[in-house]
């Protein structure tokens, strides 16, 4: 097998089914952003390290910068895009807008998508798990302050 050989992939991209012919050599982030235009998760350092590309995977936070396309087939994949609530933010979205933990936007994606996972995972996370949830993401803008007080707003609520 080449690096040019087309893999058959089905998989669930935001609750779409999706079958999808993907390079042997192509990351999930290139998937996504190119091939389906998908552009919250974003290219930051290509090494797994900043969390600027993470996704859900089978409802666990992965970097899709080190996935690879083809190991998503018969996953469930969910991008930040699919975190809208008919059309709407969800309430987690919404939070980080109204305290101010988006600022350049650039790691939003990455920083919602950990949050989100946590929140399911635990719906009254404390602020140390907050932040163990956010340690993996890099944050120039805000310090991070504004995105915990965001996710400690939500904590509890339904829908985050």
């Amino acid at each position: 097998m080449t690096d040019t050989d087309e893999i058959p992939i089905r998989f669930t991209l935001n609750k779409s089914p999706k079958n999808i012919f993907c390079k042997s050599t192509e990351t999930l982030l290139s998937l996504l952003r190119e091939g389906f235009g998908l552009t919250g998760s974003k290219r930051g350092c290509n090494q797994g390290l900043c969390g600027a590309c993470t996704v859900l995977i089978d409802g666990n936070p992965m970097r899709s910068c080190l996935t690879m396309a083809a190991t998503c087939n018969g996953r469930d994949v969910e991008t930040v895009e699919g975190l809208l609530e008919n059309g709407k933010l969800s309430v987690l979205q919404q939070a980080l807008v109204d305290s101010g933990g988006v600022q350049c936007g650039f790691c939003t994606a990455g920083v919602t998508i950990a949050l989100t996972s946590l929140l399911r995972e635990d719906p009254k996370p404390d602020r140390t798990k907050i932040r163990e949830a956010l340690s993996g993401h890099l944050c120039r803008c805000t310090g991070y302050v504004k995105i915990v007080d965001a996710a400690e707003a939500v904590a509890g609520k339904a829908g985050s």
